[in-house]
């Protein structure tokens, strides 16, 4: 691991300090990108305007004239915390401006697969609707689409993916209208807001047309404010980068949480998780929330996850989230196994230099397909390369295929990756899409060797010794008079996330006193510049050196009624 302290431009610091923030705010801050005060600046007018999202206008008439005539809306979501909270946002909003009959459907990972299919299609026909809306899916869904078409149904197609490539084009389905921010023509500037989001300005955009054409005035307009908390939670859990429009949407929906202003289910689940909503940071939506959604699309059914955002029973809500916590403590477990297995797997390519290969995959029969995009995760985080892990599919009649989640390191584009490995072997890939950082694919179980083979001749070429050494970035060392209670409060009410990293500060201390908690976490005794201070790296069971550089991020740790500041270690140089 190699630590480097982030550069912070002296003016900016400077400039964000004379506009009344907090020094060492301003340190971080500027040391991320932010030159003014202006940028911080999260009110709801500072929004990127909806008319600048390509395709939102269209969208606005076609919802507006659909709820006009009381036509039927069937809003197709995906099985994971953004396509949840995104399919909340539509149907909450729709119904909020008028929509009558709406109603939601999403596949079954295992059955259906990703995307808007053409037996989905099929069946958003059969249940009557007239306009079928996707949310977190559709810009690759060209034979979901054009069934619907085929059918009868409008379409419009609300995502954030990447659009398909074909020879170096970009390939659109034929849907009556696209709203995307990446797709060839859009200069809206925040190309990586999260589903949720796109939906979201949906709404915005129909509201305005609807008070174009007198259904509504600025003064009896429904608030769509209400809908933030369920913009935010999907914005953080779908790990998109959090630039300033979407550090914006988060911080909107983290004060209106705060403020108790949120839905029973993402209350609910605040209290299933043991976290507290008045104090919500965007670590809970990571890290607490979003996982017990996500189980639901991993494990059972994302309509639970659905229905504990759309309910507004809190005796229901209550049961709901109980549900989603007790499947993410049954995925816990199957990750914790597949992660041992992988990971045994993943040793046994170690070279006899003590390094892996530059790409990993690996294929277990008794993998979970459900799992494998946190497992790829877990073994991504040890080994620092790109990694791919495979399930064997469920689904009937395609137990021959295996489906594939990957997780990607700083320097190697995954879904642009999983491109060349297509060209180069053909029908290798039968299905692949994705990010940079996260992708996925399915190959036939024949063809699994190939895949690794070739991917690895791609990282080869893609990937040198610098970007396969293990960087860590952090803000230097901190001052003592910043280890304080109420600092690590004030860093706790910031948005941080994907692309605006969470405070972490570096510098030589010594260990005191160091020993294990169950068998597993490192508890420490440290000297900060002289003064004593706690310290725990969890999941670290090897002893540390007397004197040593850490890594380590602001905590406060609770004991009986008492709030003391510690640090949580994150590593340690080499």
């Amino acid at each position: 691991m190699k630590i480097q302290v982030r550069d912070a431009p002296p003016r900016s610091i400077w400039a964000l300090q004379q506009a009344g923030v907090h020094p060492l705010l301003a340190q971080l801050y500027a040391a991320r990108g932010v030159h003014s005060a202006s940028e911080l600046d999260d009110g709801l007018a500072r929004l990127l305007a909806p008319n600048t999202l390509m395709g939102t206008a269209q969208a606005a008439k076609l919802l507006a004239d659909a709820i006009a005539s009381d036509k039927k809306i069937c809003v197709v979501a995906d099985y994971d915390c953004d396509g949840a909270t995104a399919c909340a946002v539509a149907l909450r909003g729709l119904r909020m401006l008028g929509a009558s009959h709406v109603s939601y459907l999403v596949p079954d990972r295992i059955v259906d697969g990703y995307g808007l299919t053409a037996t989905i299609s099929e069946r958003v026909k059969a249940t009557g609707a007239d306009l079928l809306v996707t949310v977190d899916n559709g810009i690759a869904s060209f034979e979901g689409v054009a069934r619907a078409k085929a059918l009868g149904l409008a379409v419009l197609v609300t995502d954030h993916h990447l659009p398909a490539l074909s020879d170096g084009s970009i390939l659109l389905p034929e849907a009556d209208v696209i709203v995307n921010p990446n797709q060839p023509g859009c200069e809206f500037e925040s190309k990586c807001i999260a589903g949720v989001g796109v939906m979201f300005y949906v709404l915005l955009a129909l509201r305005a047309e609807l008070r174009e054409r007198g259904v509504f005035t600025p003064q009896n307009q429904p608030k769509l404010d209400s809908l933030l908390p369920l913009v935010a939670l999907g914005t953080v859990a779908d790990v998109v980068k959090l630039d300033a429009n979407n550090r914006r949407l988060v911080a909107q929906g983290l004060k209106r949480i705060r403020a108790g202003q949120l839905p029973p289910g993402i209350a609910s689940l605040f209290v299933a998780s043991g976290r507290k909503a008045p104090i919500a940071s965007t670590f809970d939506f990571g890290f607490a929330l979003g996982p017990r959604i996500n189980a639901a699309g991993r494990l059972s059914d994302m309509t639970l996850g659905i229905e504990c955002l759309l309910t507004d029973d809190s005796v229901r809500a209550e049961a709901l989230a109980q549900t989603l916590d007790s499947i993410n403590r049954e995925r816990r477990e199957i990750e914790t196994g597949m992660r041992e297995q992988a990971q045994l797997a993943a040793d046994q390519m170690i070279d006899m230099d003590d390094q892996p290969p530059p790409a990993i995959a690996i294929f277990d029969p008794d993998f979970h397909e459900g799992v494998v995009g946190i497992v790829a995760s877990r073994i991504k985080d040890k080994l620092h390369r790109p990694t791919f892990v495979f399930a064997a599919s469920k689904a009937p009649g395609k137990e021959h295929e295996l489906k594939g989640s990957g997780r990607s390191i700083p320097g190697f584009h995954l879904r642009d990756a999983l491109d060349l490995v297509a060209k180069r072997q053909p029908g290798v890939l039968l299905r692949f899409g994705g990010h940079a950082m996260a992708a996925g694919c399915t190959i036939s179980e024949e063809n699994f060797e190939l895949f690794e083979s070739t991917l690895q001749q791609v990282a080869n070429e893609w990937l040198d010794s610098a970007t396969l050494t293990r960087r860590l970035e952090t803000d230097g060392p901190l001052a003592p008079e910043y280890r304080r209670i109420d600092v690590v409060d004030t860093l706790h009410q910031s948005v941080w996330g994907q692309g605006f990293a969470a405070p972490t500060f570096s510098e030589e201390v010594e260990v005191v006193s160091q020993r294990l908690i169950n068998d597993k976490h490192l508890l420490l005794k440290l000297k900060h510049q002289g003064q004593p201070i706690d310290g725990i790296w969890f999941g670290r069971t090897e002893a540390l050196p007397e004197r040593v550089t850490l890594a380590f991020q602001l905590d406060a740790d609770e004991y009986r009624g008492e709030r003391k500041v510690r640090f949580l270690v994150q590593a340690a140089q080499d």
